[in-house]
């Protein structure tokens, strides 16, 4: 486990604070999985954005091709 410094702004700590008081978790417990629940949600959105990069090159690829059959089709 690392250790590392903080800094939170005011409202950010007191929110988590009284989160933090009602839930009866520890400050560092919230804080873990805050973290991970944000990093699970920047996984996601990084991979939809890589998906949809990668969806249009297949497009353009697959338009080419079918151009390709057309043309093979009109010769005929």
């Amino acid at each position: 486990m690392k250790t590392l410094s903080l800094k939170l702004d005011d409202k950010i700590f007191d929110e988590a604070e009284e989160i933090t008081a009602q839930l009866k978790l520890a400050r560092n417990r919230y804080i873990n999985e805050a973290v991970n629940i944000y990093n699970l949600f920047n996984k996601r959105r990084l991979l939809k954005k890589q998906l949809t990069k990668e969806s249009k090159l297949t497009a353009e690829d697959s338009m080419d091709i079918l151009r390709e059959f057309e043309k093979l089709a009109d010769g005929d």
